[in-house]
């Protein structure tokens, strides 16, 4: 089957669920992005400009069988410009976020016509997925009360719309190098998310504060995304923490975020905010022990059951609890000297994202949609 792709964000998870399923799946990919940068920019001229290059791929005999495309594209407005046969292929619109409840500063800031273009785009599609149950569920709970706020002429029949072909497929992971012996010395702890105030740092650094109050000794790295305004708290436990620090900012290519994985003993995430937690996955799977919050979509991709319990993992997110579980674990390491061990149970359910095994069900699903057929 041959899938054209529209990423209009071609970077972070968006840009790694694109190559990771496409280089693992059997199916043939033309894949057409866009940086990402300006991300209000590029969903407003990201319909346009696909359907010029689209129309330039017609012309030299390109074909496709399905459209897959990200909450990034207004995929009502290209439908509208592309030609009829791309305008007639079934299509997928993979929700990576959505601009409803992605998190704001302040309620006043948020721009409902993106929210809007999300709804519009899933209404288009033929299939909506999402990366989390927890996030298509939020979805469209927000979209039923925004819809509910119009003045008049209310569509509210389209969050059922929408709901009846939604489903939920989390994206895969690659593959990590195999995790090696472990350098001496303490805890090393490991906080990796962009960093913004909905990643929720002061409780993290409130909670490493209790560690070294307690004398526990241990190592921090703390990397992610930055932007031009960072929080403040990160200067300040900069100059607290100068001589616990391991790493500190972004991780310029994928070797250095993996070493910064496979160096961790703990991953820690104190978000606010989070439709999936790729980073969790990914630091969990090379051999961290993930403490996360008992919230979000944490608990359906982190949780067990009776047969595989996962409660040791989460916490109730409050930083006095995270302090108290990270006090534990440094116990726990003076104790073995490793915490690799105890995190075998996490590593054996999150093995399932991988994309040598995963972009198989996708391809599945993908395939399905096909086989239902166009306009």
């Amino acid at each position: 089957m041959r899938i054209l792709a529209l990423e209009a964000y071609y970077g972070g998870s968006h840009r790694a669920f694109l190559d990771g399923w496409s280089r693992a799946g059997r199916h043939q990919w033309s894949v057409l992005s866009l940086p990402a940068y300006k991300w209000k920019w590029r969903m407003r001229h990201a319909a346009v400009t696909f359907a010029g290059e689209v129309e330039a791929l017609l012309a030299q005999d390109s074909s496709w069988d399905l459209l897959l495309c990200s909450d990034m594209l207004n995929l009502a407005e290209f439908l509208g410009l592309a030609p009829r046969p791309v305008r007639d292929l079934p299509r997928i619109v993979y929700f990576h976020e959505n601009q409803l409840t992605y998190p704001v500063r302040c309620e006043m800031e948020r721009d409902f016509q993106f929210a809007m273009t999300n709804m519009t785009s899933a209404l288009a599609a033929d299939a909506v997925w999402f990366n989390s149950a927890f996030h298509r569920d939020l979805f469209l709970d927000a979209l039923c009360t925004l819809l509910s706020r119009m003045p008049d002429h209310q569509p509210t029949e389209a969050v059922e719309r929408i709901r009846d072909k939604s489903q939920v497929f989390p994206p895969g992971v690659a593959p990590l190098p195999q995790r090696r012996d472990r350098a001496p010395g303490p805890m090393r702890i490991l906080w990796a998310a962009r960093w913004e105030h909905d990643k929720n740092p002061e409780d993290f650094f409130t909670a490493v504060e209790r560690l070294k109050e307690r004398g526990i000794p241990f190592r921090i790295s703390v990397i992610g995304e930055q932007f031009r305004e960072v929080p403040e708290v990160f200067a300040q436990a900069r100059r607290r923490f100068a001589d616990q620090i391991d790493r500190w900012g972004y991780q310029q290519d994928r070797t250095a975020y993996e070493a910064a994985l496979l160096e961790a003993d703990v991953f820690v995430s104190t978000a606010r905010h989070e439709f999936f937690g790729l980073s969790a996955v990914e630091a969990s799977l090379a051999g961290a022990y993930p403490l996360v919050p008992r919230r979000l979509a944490y608990p359906e991709v982190f949780g067990g059951d009776l047969q595989n319990p996962a409660d040791d993992f989460f916490y109730d997110g409050t930083a006095e609890a995270l302090a108290a579980k990270l006090a534990d674990l440094g116990t726990q390491m003076a104790n073995t000297g490793s915490l690799y061990g105890v995190g075998e149970t996490i590593r054996a359910r999150l093995r399932r994202f991988e994309w040598p095994s995963w972009a198989s069900t996708l391809d599945c699903a993908a395939e399905q949609v096909a086989a239902r057929g166009g306009r």
